[in-house]
């Protein structure tokens, strides 16, 4: 029988690959705003200190949700065990980054305000919290980013409880129809909204009532589950 001969094949001599890199969309509620964290960009000649989302580069020992977390706490100053977190969309545009070609994984991170440390909280010269209606123009294609991540939080807060990802733990109904209106960027009905939110059984009545009313004192309510459930709410 004659034997089979295998060519062998030539072994590359340069073979260049894309760098994996994260961005982060931190979104907190704050005084009937929704807002974003962000920081700042030093990459010159291309940026020079302009805002942009906290990220980076992820190393050879890390997975894309520890190099989120990591970033998250470095550049953001947020303690990321304290964030619901969920993988964004992934972004591949060849131009993306003008230094070279990298690909991001994107991540949607969310907390309530009150959770967050002094730290976090506060607005320094290399990081701080932005309301999304006054995003100004951002590094690499992080406009895109935030676009996408604002998105999928308007569209997944119609039909799960989400929403709770973003509110202390126990509030007043009117900061529940305020954050509704900061995500969705307009108004909403808000006798029917009530009458929908109580059929669902979504909230668990307190007893006891919050002070810092301006008008008068109302009562407190706290999500009946820790749970994010699927129900129709918008």
């Amino acid at each position: 029988m004659k034997k089979l001969v295998t060519e062998k094949q030539p072994t590359p001599v340069h073979i260049k690959f894309a760098v994996l890199a994260t961005d982060i969309v931190p979104l907190t509620y704050r005084d009937g705003e929704l807002c974003v964290r962000l920081i700042k960009v030093d990459r010159p000649p291309y940026f020079n200190g302009v805002p942009g989302l906290p990220g980076g580069l992820l190393t050879p020992k890390e997975t894309a949700e520890e190099a989120a977390k990591r970033h998250l706490l470095n550049r953001a100053f947020i303690n990321p065990e304290e964030v619901f977190l969920e993988q964004l969309y992934t972004f591949s545009a060849v131009n993306r980054y003008p230094r070279g070609r990298v690909v991001s994984v994107a991540y949607l991170a969310l907390m309530p305000w009150s959770s967050l440390s002094s730290d976090a909280k506060t607005d320094t010269d290399e990081s701080w919290w932005c309301p999304v209606s006054k995003i100004p123009k951002l590094a690499y294609d992080h406009d895109e980013v935030i676009k996408v991540a604002i998105e999928r939080l308007r569209s997944k807060i119609t039909y799960t409880s989400l929403v709770m990802k973003l509110l202390p733990t126990e509030f007043v109904f009117s900061e529940l129809e305020n954050c509704f209106e900061a995500i969705l960027g307009h108004g909403i009905d808000k006798r029917n909204f009530r009458k929908k939110i109580i059929k669902l059984g979504l909230l668990k009545k307190l007893d006891r009532v919050s002070r810092g009313n301006k008008w008068r004192p109302a009562n407190l309510y706290c999500f009946a589950s820790k749970t994010i459930k699927n129900l129709e709410i918008l």
